[in-house]
């Protein structure tokens, strides 16, 4: 395994992270198995991974539960939680923005009891919420850091503007956002509108504040595996049906660059999951790579991506390919 080191972080980073949201259960994501999530974490845990991205949304608290169990009688300073506040769902399922003082405060309790630990280490904002003032949202953050309760404060989703603005009060030691080779400076993630252009803005930002910086989707929700097929790839409760980019017509157009890029990793000897992953870890403003597998050994194989590098030639044959997606 290789790790990365951030200015705001103490530890070595695993440039494999694991995101938890595919152990939100069978209803949310299609052959989710809390044995088979369970596995997943002895098997990164195993090689090295050390970063284990979640959310009290992903589930509805499921997710938080199953890392929870995953993680039991594990050596505890070997490995980093990086969970999330500020998604809140009521008794119908509907998701919304939430980042009161109050509600956090009861939040971290709440992941902490659903995950079994005292601390998390990363804990971010998920989403901005525009009817909250950053003021009341970093008095939490800061009353829960000085409990104990969390080691590092980071953010998912938000501006460059309100980042620079929430380090004056908290130092943001990370920041999450939608990166990969077909959605760099995306305007939006499946119908939610996007505050922040990726490539151009985040990871400037991450790169000059010393920040560990997070792709989230890396794989674009699986497109680049090279495993989808042409036609439909999700059972109707799938949360990825439901991504306009994986659907419908605009599937077309991404799926015709995925197969060009895949054409691209075959020639060169490799699997396009190997070429994504590197393409995103060979960016010195890239820290960890989140990404979700249930199948076992995957985590393992991306790790061998590690094993060898883009060349120049490469990514003379990759940017033309990827050109068209700098800004959709």
């Amino acid at each position: 395994m290789k790790y990365k080191q951030a200015g705001r972080i103490e530890e070595k980073i695993s440039v494999v992270g694991l995101g938890c949201w595919a152990f939100s259960g069978d209803d949310y994501w299609d052959n989710s198995n809390d044995d088979k999530c369970v596995n997943v974490v002895g098997e990164a845990l195993d090689l090295g991974v050390n970063l284990f991205d979640v959310a009290p949304v992903y589930g509805k608290g499921h997710a938080e539960e199953v890392l929870g169990r995953a993680i039991k009688g594990r050596n505890r300073s070997s490995f980093l939680i990086a969970s999330k506040c500020g998604l809140l769902w009521d008794e119908t399922g509907r998701e919304y923005n939430w980042l009161k003082k109050d509600s956090i405060l009861k939040e971290i309790d709440d992941s902490l009891r659903r995950l079994g630990v005292d601390y998390v280490d990363i804990y971010q904002l998920h989403w901005p919420d525009p009817d909250t003032p950053l003021d009341e949202t970093l008095e939490a953050i800061a009353q829960i850091r000085k409990a104990g309760k969390i080691r590092y404060f980071g953010v998912t989703n938000f501006s460059t503007e309100d980042v620079q603005y929430m380090d004056k009060a908290v130092p943001v030691a990370t920041q999450q956002a939608l990166y990969n080779m077909l959605e760099r400076n995306s305007r939006i993630y499946h119908s939610l509108k996007l505050v922040y252009r990726t490539e151009r803005e985040t990871l400037p930002q991450a790169l000059e504040l010393g920040q560990a910086f997070f792709p989230y989707t890396p794989f674009l929700q699986g497109l680049l595996t090279g495993k989808f097929s042409a036609g439909d790839n999700f059972s109707n409760h799938d949360v990825r049906r439901f991504n306009p980019k994986l659907n419908g017509e605009r599937y077309k157009l991404y799926f015709g660059a995925a197969e060009k890029l895949k054409a691209v990793a075959e020639k060169h000897g490799h699997p396009l999951y190997e070429l994504a992953f590197n393409w995103l870890a060979q960016n010195p403003a890239v820290t960890s790579i989140i990404g979700s597998s249930l199948t076992p050994g995957n985590i393992g194989r991306t790790a061998q991506a590690l094993e060898w590098e883009i060349t120049p030639e490469m990514y003379a044959e990759i940017d033309p390919i990827i050109a068209p997606f700098e800004n959709l």
